[in-house]
Parts: structure tokens; C-alpha cells; sequence
């Protein structure tokens, strides 16, 4: 197979994947996707084993204090759920939240993979996770999901990254909008337009755990 076939860089530049391009981003996508059948959309029983705390396991007013979320997280992660941490990623409850998530994360976290490597993005997306759900749960309490805090890590690290040593592929726009749309989400206009409460620590969490990362991380020029 010749190198422009084998390439996911269009003759015109155009960064265009396939799957055999970039199987981790693909492998969380359809997990997501599977989630949703087997959860219902995040309505049963299923969808509370993946939360960060199953909040069938506390009386609810546990979660009414910091302190009291501190303690059902280092009861849950002391009986050895760890898994908790991260399946909170995939966990959606609409459509549009699981498209637009997946979206995203197959045009940026694709390029990461193919350019910085699999351990980069496998990294990437755990340090994202760690921050975006630990900072939504300490805020809010367990009920949210979404991969959304680690599609704002991925854009962070990319726009910083990008700083260092342009390589990829995305619109500065873009990190314009969702630097607006996040700080519209800590405002009520979401719930007035009818988009519903977003996990906006999440997003905070995942976009600074990006940056932080593009900064520690050495960069990985792969050769091409």
C-alpha cells in the first residue's frame, strides 16, 4: 500500500481518517454508543453502576455537603470500585450530547492519535476523566455523565499543543465557542432555552486538566 493511501492526509491537506487511523478514539465512541442501549439513556438501574457513586448506596443528604460526598467517594473507592473515576464518561442522556461529544472527539482525538500516539491520547484521556469527574462530583454530587469534560481536555490540549508545535487540524474558532458556551453554561440560559443543567465543573475540569498537560508533557514529533 502506497504512503497516500495509507495516510489519513488528503492530497489537499485535509486531515480525513479512518478507523484503522485511530481504533482507541473508535473504541471509546462505541462504547458510549453501547452505553446508551444498555442504560437507557441513563435512566436505570445500569446507569447508576456507572456513576462516580452509586446514589442508591447513601441517603441522599449525604451529598448535600462536601463533606459528606468526600466521604460516600472514599467509602466507594475504599470497597474497590475503582472503574467509577471513569465510566461517568459514558454515560449520556440525549442524542445530541452523545453526537456532538463523539464528533468532536473523532476529529481532535484522532489526530492525536495518529500524530502523538496511543499512550498520548490513552494518557490524555485518563488525567481528563480524573479532573473532569472529580470536579463535577466534589461541586455537585454523582448525577451526570458525559464525555464532554474529556472532549474539553482534548480541545485544551490540542490548543496549547498546537502553540508548540503546530501539527494539527481544527478552526481557532473553535476553542473560541466552547470557551463561550462554557461560561454560558454557569449562567441559566441553558436551562431557559431548553438544553437542560450542564455539568459545567466537568467541562472546567477536563479543559484545565488539558492544558496542564499540553504544558508537562514533551512533545512527541512522530516521524513520518
Amino acid at each position: 500500500m502506497d504512503q497516500q493511501t495509507s495516510s489519513p492526509v488528503t492530497p489537499s491537506g485535509r486531515w480525513q481518517p479512518t478507523p484503522r487511523h485511530a481504533p482507541f478514539v473508535v473504541a471509546i465512541i462505541a462504547i458510549a454508543l453501547v452505553m446508551v442501549w444498555l442504560t437507557s439513556m441513563g435512566q436505570n438501574s445500569v446507569a447508576a453502576a456507572m456513576m462516580i457513586v452509586d446514589p442508591r448506596a447513601f441517603p441522599w443528604d449525604v451529598f448535600s455537603s462536601l463533606n459528606g460526598r468526600l466521604d460516600a467517594l472514599s467509602a466507594t473507592l475504599a470497597s474497590g470500585q475503582i472503574w467509577r473515576l471513569i465510566t461517568p464518561d459514558f454515560l449520556h442522556f440525549s442524542w445530541t450530547h452523545i453526537i456532538f461529544n463523539s464528533v468532536i472527539l473523532w476529529f481532535l482525538g484522532s489526530q492525536i492519535e495518529w500524530i502523538d500516539g496511543k499512550g498520548r491520547l490513552l494518557a490524555l484521556f485518563l488525567v481528563t476523566s480524573l479532573g473532569s469527574n472529580g470536579l463535577q462530583y466534589l461541586v455537585s454530587g454523582p448525577l451526570f455523565g458525559g464525555l464532554s469534560g474529556v472532549v474539553y481536555g482534548i480541545l485544551g490540549y490540542c490548543w496549547i499543543s498546537q502553540r508548540r508545535w503546530p501539527r494539527f487540524q481544527f478552526p481557532p474558532a473553535l476553542v473560541t465557542f466552547a470557551l463561550v458556551w462554557m461560561v454560558i453554561g454557569f449562567t441559566p440560559i441553558p436551562e431557559m432555552i431548553g438544553v437542560g443543567r450542564m455539568a459545567n465543573e466537568a467541562h472546567l475540569g477536563g479543559f484545565i486538566s488539558g492544558l496542564a498537560l499540553a504544558v508537562i508533557m514533551p512533545l512527541r514529533r512522530r516521524a513520518r
